[in-house]
């Protein structure tokens, strides 16, 4: 029990912090959030792109 708890908190700080990312770099929050809980997704491959200026939307389609 304690290790799934400790494994739910960890998840939940990874995400949290994933989201801060995104929010910081411009992301809006429905789509920060979504991105945040999916691994599937390289946070520093989107970032990247959108510091290069690319919208953070266009950027999600890219690495879809």
């Amino acid at each position: 029990m304690r290790i799934e708890l400790r494994s739910a908190r960890s998840r939940h700080c990874v995400v949290s912090w994933r989201r801060t990312q995104l929010l910081v770099r411009g992301f809006p929050l429905p789509l920060a959030t979504t991105l945040a809980h999916d691994p599937r997704y390289d946070l520093h491959a989107l970032i990247e792109l959108v510091e290069r200026g690319c919208p953070p939307d266009v950027a999600v389609r890219i690495l879809a």
